[in-house]
């Protein structure tokens, strides 16, 4: 598990460099947190299909941005998904969270071939 937080401490802020050209530390420990989720997802739904996997990995990693944002993003210093589509209170949005989804997809598949 601390594997897994530490490669999403690292690899969410690079991601949200590489996407916006900025980040905030706390970002780090979004992306731990998210990737942990993520390993316990691989885990415990094993026998279930990739998809499914990667729409509740999606969905939990935008509970995970909704509870940083409401902590870290009070007055939108950080993010604002004010004006995109679907958002709620402007920490989290439906884009984004299709985003995570297929993101999921696609690091629940790199942890199925890591467990293969």
């Amino acid at each position: 598990m601390l594997a897994a937080f530490l490669a999403g401490a690292a690899a969410y802020p690079m991601l949200e460099m590489a996407w916006r050209g900025r980040t905030h530390p706390a970002m780090a420990l979004a992306g731990g947190a998210s990737f942990a989720v993520l390993r316990g997802v691989s885990r415990m739904q094993k026998g279930r299909p990739l998809w499914q996997q990667a729409l509740l990995g999606g969905l939990m990693i935008t509970g995970v941005e909704y509870v940083f944002g409401l902590v870290f993003n009070r007055r939108h210093q950080i993010w604002d998904y004010r004006r995109m589509p679907g958002n709620v209170r402007g920490q989290i949005c439906l884009p984004f969270t299709l985003a995570w989804c297929g993101l999921s997809a696609l690091a629940l598949s790199g942890m199925r071939m890591l467990r293969s």
